[in-house]
């Protein structure tokens, strides 16, 4: 693998947002084989059959951030991909759903304002590694869950080529 970069970037137009627009889950094992688009392999083209993605809507306090440790005298270099989602309203079905998260180690992928979507989790899925689930205090305050997941991979989270459908997700939206 060459360490040589082979382009430049311009400065570019402002028309770009930050937040999130939905996560997908998928469980852990799920995504079968991978294909990769012949030019770029930073881009996920199509995944075998049709593994079941289970949408959630999201709203303004979600993030996802890929922090790089990279060690020179270690020769490593790793990306740790943190999402951290909160879902408002507390309801018994979304109670075993937020339970289930926490017990397993899903791949997420990860749909911005901009329409790009991430491949989080990718070979060692995330694992909740912290949360809440609040009531709130006053009628105003938020009631619901708050969900840290994290975890590492040798390479930062791909992008998806097209939506999520078209690269071969069943999407599960909820009711």
């Amino acid at each position: 693998m060459s360490c040589d970069i082979s382009r430049g970037r311009l400065e570019p137009c402002k028309d770009s947002v930050g937040g999130l627009n939905a996560v997908y889950f998928i469980n852990k094992g799920d995504l079968g084989a991978i294909t990769y688009d012949a030019t770029n392999t930073d881009v996920i083209d199509a995944v075998a059959g049709s593994p079941d993605a289970y949408k959630f809507d999201i709203k303004g306090g979600s993030t996802y951030t890929e922090n790089i440790t990279s060690s020179r005298e270690n020769g490593t270099t790793t990306f740790e991909q943190v999402l951290e989602l909160q879902l408002t309203k507390l309801t018994k079905e979304d109670h075993k759903t937020v339970k289930l998260l926490a017990y397993g180690s899903p791949h997420v992928l990860i749909e911005d304002n901009n329409g790009n979507v991430f491949v989080a989790g990718l070979e060692h899925g995330l694992d909740v590694s912290g949360g809440t689930i609040v009531s709130g205090a006053a009628m105003g305050d938020m009631s619901g869950y708050t969900l840290t997941f994290s975890g590492m991979e040798k390479a930062p989270a791909n992008f998806l080529g097209d939506t999520v459908t078209a690269v071969g997700f069943t999407v599960n939206e909820g009711s």
